[in-house]
Parts: C-alpha cells; structure tokens; sequence
C-alpha cells in the first residue's frame, strides 16, 4: 500500500491532506483496502455512495444499465436529444417537486447555474447588472469562483479574492439578519438547507416560512442547495419537503449518480420562462446519456427500496444512538441533524479520533475541526449504527 502511495504522490497535486490508506473495493457498507482489510463506511464518499457497494441487487442493476449505455452511447453533445436525458429529466423533476433541469457535472457547476439564473431572471425585470445575492454564513456552495463567492467562509475566499460582486451574508435561522440586508437591488437569497460542512446545521421551519413569504412578496427568488442533504439523506427526496416550504430554484448532486459524476439544478416553469434562454448557459458533458442513464436507474432503485422510509427509521435509531453517547462524554457538547446526516460537535479537534477510529476499522470524515460527521450510505442498517457506536465508544474512551 506504501508503494502505491509514493507514487501517487510523485504525480498528483497536492490539494488533499489525504489519509495514508489506499481503498480498492466495497461490499455491501464497507471498504477494503489494498491490503485486504474491511472498513465500516459512515462516509460514503462524502454522501455520494447512497446505494453502499456491490449490493448484489442494487448494484447489478446499476452496472448492468450503464454497461448497457456504454455499449450503445455515452456522449453526443447538447446539440442532440438522447432518450436518457428524457427519461431522466422526466423523473427528477417529478421527484423534486420542479418543472425544469439542467445537468452538470458536479455540484459546484450546479451552483454556478444557480446563481446566472438568479442574476437573468433580475436582469430580465429591470435590465440592471448591480443585483445582489443573499447567502448564508458558515455555508458551503463548491471551490470554483461563483461557487466560493457564495460561500460564508472567508477562510475559504480570502487567497482568490476578488469573487464575483454583490454578495451579502446573513446569519442561518436569524430572519432579521436576512431582512436587515434586502434592499431594492435583491434578487435572490440562497442556502443550505442542511448546512454540511458548515457543521452539519439543519434550517429552522419558521426561518424558512419567514424567506417564502418575504421573497414572494418582494419577488425575490427563493434558491435551495440540496448538494449534500438531498436525495433521500434527511427522509424525503429533498430536505426542504420535510419543511413543506418549496424553492423557486434548488441545486442538487452527489448521490444523484451513486458515483457516476453529475450535478443537476432546477426550476419552477415561472422562473424558466423568465431567466436563461438558448445561448445562456451550457456544458460539453453534462446530461450526456450515461450519466442520465445512471441518474434514471439510481431514482428507479430509491424508489424499489422504499429508501426514504428507510432513511427515517435508521435516521432516528442513529440520533438516539449518538444522543446516548453525547451524554456520555463531557467532550461532546451537541449532536446536530437530521435522518442520515448528523454531526457530534466536540470541544476539541476530532482529527486524532477519526484517524483512530481508522484504525479501528471505521470510516468517519470532519466538518470544520470539532465536528464529526455521519452520512453513511442509505442501505445502512441498524446494527451498523451499532457496530460503528461500539468503534467510535472505544476510541472516545
């Protein structure tokens, strides 16, 4: 495993403090590495590995549909339809609660659609370029420069400024903050609805409520990034349908594709009639039809196993589990979430117990210093809370 690290690291850029272990397979919820040893998977790829690893079912299914569209075609360009594109536009809108799609590539891509689409649909009204955005403090969007000019942590922005213009924070669930900030030139308010590397912070009902009804009163549009809490990890397809508080825009991605690289934002018909038109935006790759092929059999296995319901009962097992372990250790100063996405602040870094519970056999990742992170794959069961408690007492104590 050391060899294949040494070399790895004669060619790659070094942008990830990586953790010294090379993963080679997965079965069920675990990884292997190269050397042969099981991890129990509580990351899963950082929310994106929904469907765990070589299910027998699951996963045959999803191979055998992407081996057959690579067989048939993978890429023809925008420029052309292609029956999975169709067929996966068809069932995602109808999931989300949209009207409209657009694929990309990845999240961040998906924020950048977002935000052209928030500063068209302004431009449209009044033929100003001067609108400006409202996003959230401590918010993650993505590292490209849109993406990060959204992102309420400077730490992230500093060393790439200037970002794109006309960005305002406000402070999640303080509605004040928000309307101390609107002003005639406000065009959209964006967030998190779950904030995930934030600190794993769900958005307060009424806070929500309150943003309905000041953007519908001032048409202002309503913008949902569901990159990480979407897609069946909080016990509905889409955090915000627990809240019953629908976005005009929302972006979404990682376990869109299980995998398979793809982003995708949407709309309400209203705001697509009124914001990107032909020649607008675009994307060599996005929607080509392999990628749609795997969004469209991903959405047919959530919807063959019932995965939300599944989500919220193991979701309230987990919660219980790390609240009975909370209150066991004075470190841990307050567990945060919602169904499979939960974080255990503690008063100290966690980076030494994550490399401990490595060792250990488990995989968990950090959200800031002193925030442990769970988004284990949907298919979890509840003796893998079980197990992964048992690891992670042992190395807390």
């Amino acid at each position: 495993m050391q060899e294949y690290i040494d070399k790895a690291e004669q060619s790659l850029l070094h942008t990830y403090n990586r953790y010294q272990i090379v993963f080679d397979h997965g079965q069920g919820v675990h990884l292997y590495d190269t050397d042969g040893k099981a991890y129990l998977d509580f990351c899963a790829g950082i929310a994106v590995n929904a469907l765990g690893y070589g299910d027998a079912e699951l996963e045959k299914e999803l191979i055998d549909a992407l081996s057959d569209q690579v067989r048939k075609v993978t890429h023809i360009s925008n420029y052309y339809y292609s029956v999975p594109a169709m067929e996966a536009a068809t069932k995602l809108t109808k999931v989300a609660q949209m009207d409209r799609v657009f694929f990309t590539n990845s999240g961040a891509e998906a924020i950048e659609g977002v935000i052209k689409t928030a500063r068209k649909y302004a431009y449209l009204k009044d033929g100003s370029t001067d609108h400006e955005i409202i996003a959230m403090d401590h918010s993650f969007h993505g590292r490209t420069m849109g993406a990060l000019s959204v992102t309420g942590n400077a730490h992230y922005r500093e060393a790439f400024e200037p970002m794109i213009g006309n960005i305002r924070f406000a402070t999640m669930n303080d509605f004040d903050s928000v309307l101390a900030l609107v002003n005639d030139k406000t065009c959209a308010i964006l967030l998190e609805t779950v904030q995930g590397e934030g600190g794993i912070h769900p958005a307060d009902g009424e806070f929500l409520q309150k943003l309905r009804k000041l953007c519908d009163e001032k048409d202002i549009l309503l913008m949902f990034d569901e990159i990480q809490c979407g897609m069946g990890r909080c016990g509905a397809m889409f955090a915000w349908q627990l809240y019953g508080v629908r976005p005009d825009v929302m972006a979404t991605a990682k376990a869109l594709g299980c995998g398979v690289p793809v982003g995708a934002f949407m709309m309400t018909e209203k705001v697509a009639k009124a914001s990107l038109v032909a020649g607008d935006h675009g994307s060599t790759y996005g929607g080509n039809p392999l990628v749609c092929r795997a969004i469209s059999t991903v959405l047919d296995l959530f919807e063959k196993r019932n995965l939300t319901d599944h989500v919220k009962e193991v979701g309230e097992y987990l919660t219980e589990k790390l609240d009975a372990l909370a209150a066991k250790h004075d470190q841990i100063v307050e567990r945060r979430g919602i169904g499979l996405m939960q974080g255990l602040e503690f008063s100290c870094e966690v980076g030494p117990i994550l490399l401990k519970c490595l060792e250990k056999g488990l995989v968990l990742i950090n959200a800031g210093t002193n925030i442990i992170r769970f988004v284990p794959p949907l298919v979890i069961e509840k003796e893998d809370v079980d197990e992964m408690i048992d690891i992670l007492e042992e190395c807390l104590s």
